[in-house]
């Protein structure tokens, strides 16, 4: 088994690029799988109001995002996109290049949780 994870990251090109990938899931029990432990640096929750967006950025070091509520459009600067809802997992490793911007596509606000993968 294993859960989908949208990865964000800087290509050779020194742009953002989207992918979907996935993190391998282990049997724990007759009902339950669990992925093997990750080292993090530390947690942090935030949430933008409804309407929200954040202009052309980078990710400010690897972090899973895990969105809790509302739904936004990631862009890159090709035009890709890459719609994130409730549940989904955002690995956003663009820490360099030409970056991504999101906005909020509903009516509900962007809670969010941030693993920081590294200082």
């Amino acid at each position: 088994m294993a859960m989908r994870i949208i990865r964000l990251y800087t290509g050779d090109d020194g742009e953002s690029h989207f992918e979907t990938t996935a993190i391998d899931m282990h049997a724990h029990g007759d009902e339950v799988t669990m992925s093997d432990l990750m080292a993090c640096h530390e947690v942090q929750f935030a949430e933008t109001s409804s309407g929200g967006g954040y202009d052309w950025h980078t990710a400010p070091r690897r972090q899973f995002v895990i969105t809790l509520s509302g739904t936004l459009e990631f862009e890159n600067r090709a035009g890709d996109t890459q719609l994130i809802g409730p549940g989904d997992i955002l690995l956003a490793e663009d820490t360099s290049g030409g970056g991504h911007k999101w906005r909020l596509v509903d009516d509900q606000p962007w809670r969010r949780c941030y693993v920081h993968l590294e200082p």
